[in-house]
């Protein structure tokens, strides 16, 4: 790759996704586009690069900024946010919510592990909240791949090792050859859209949680108020955003409030629903 491909590399992900690219972490984006070249029929990535020069609204430049936005995931990832999900946001929203559904959103879902954490968290709560409480689970990413993957509830031995416990492997999984998949009631509970998190979401509604974690702090500056200003105006009056711990230390400004006690978890700011 030259200089200036990895230059365009960058600004494409900036200016399709809002994510952020350090141009000089060559090693990263070789390994990210080394895969994309391949399955395109390119002799190298700086051929894939050429093409997509030429031609910048294919659909090669998407498989591009999909394969960067790849990040780290895991089962249940940060224990203490999914027992503040389980013993503090759902009981909340069951007793507010009557009969109207919890609408809950896993923004950025990746492979699948977030939402389908929160899936069985809801499915071992169900005895402990009202028997009127229904919850609708929702996963988007702006990757096809990582949404199909995400779909088939199939994941490798080592993606079951991170963070599942024995007890749920057992009770939610099924030996499938070498791997694993979740079974189809868990799956079922789940559905799928792929969203640009930084483009308009009017589309999707209100949600009264949003998992949005690891995502602010890899946006570029410019890309970050706006996906704030989407999230504030995607989330209901009475409803949850949660963070990173990171992301939560480096405070997310105008439109939430942090619920004290709770590090990573905001309001929506009264305030602003008059802006939104």
């Amino acid at each position: 790759m030259r200089p200036e491909d990895y230059e365009l590399v960058a600004e494409l992900c900036a200016s399709r996704s809002g994510l952020a690219v350090d141009s000089r972490k060559t090693y990263l984006i070789e390994s990210r586009l080394g895969p994309i070249a391949r399955r395109e029929g390119f002799g190298s990535i700086s051929e894939l690069m050429a093409t997509i020069k030429v031609r910048p609204e294919d659909s090669l430049a998407w498989s591009v900024v999909e394969a960067m936005s790849a990040g780290e995931t895991a089962f249940f990832r940060d224990h203490g946010t999914f027992e503040t999900f389980r013993s503090v946001i759902l009981p909340s929203l069951s007793r507010i919510r009557g009969e109207e559904p919890i609408r809950v959103w896993s923004a950025a879902c990746g492979p699948g592990q977030e939402i389908y954490s929160l899936a069985m968290t809801v499915d071992e709560e169900r005895g402990a909240l009202s028997p009127k409480t229904r919850i609708e689970l929702f996963g988007s990413d702006i990757s096809d791949r990582a949404l199909e993957k995400a779909q088939s509830g199939l994941y490798t031995q080592f993606e079951i090792q991170r963070g599942l416990s024995v007890r749920r492997l057992v009770r939610y999984f099924e030996k499938v050859d070498d791997n694993w998949q979740l079974t189809p009631r868990i799956r079922q509970m789940v559905r799928w859209r792929r969203i640009n998190l930084v483009s308009d979401l009017s589309a999707a509604g209100r949600f009264d949680v949003i998992f949005c974690r690891h995502v602010l702090g890899s946006m570029t500056q410019a890309a970050r108020p706006i996906l704030l200003r989407n999230l504030a105006r995607a989330l209901s009056p009475q409803g949850y955003l949660v963070v990173s711990q990171d992301e939560a230390a480096a405070g997310l400004g105008d439109g939430f409030l942090r619920l004290p006690d709770q590090r990573e978890v905001y309001s929506r700011d009264p305030a602003y629903q008059s802006a939104a």
